[in-house]
């Protein structure tokens, strides 16, 4: 078990459009899809990294924002 590996470092995306998908990327040799969520305009979701979840990937128009800054998905 990777304990703190990531400092559980999270992310907040606020849907700018209905169908916003998040989805989850397992950590390992080989990574999978584990975990997807669908938000509709203006719905906001917080999402934390963990031992389980080294990636995640916006389908949508959103805005991300993160410790680095904010970052607008457009697709």
């Amino acid at each position: 078990m990777m304990e703190n590996a990531n400092n559980n470092d999270y992310i907040v995306v606020k849907a700018k459009e209905n169908g916003v998908q998040v989805i989850g990327l397992t950590r390992g040799h080989d990574t999978k899809f584990h975990h997807t969520e669908k938000l509709d305009k203006g719905e906001v979701l917080i999402a934390q990294f963990t031992d389980h979840t080294s990636a995640m990937k916006i389908r949508g128009k959103a805005e991300v924002q993160t410790k680095h800054g904010i970052i607008e998905s457009d697709s």
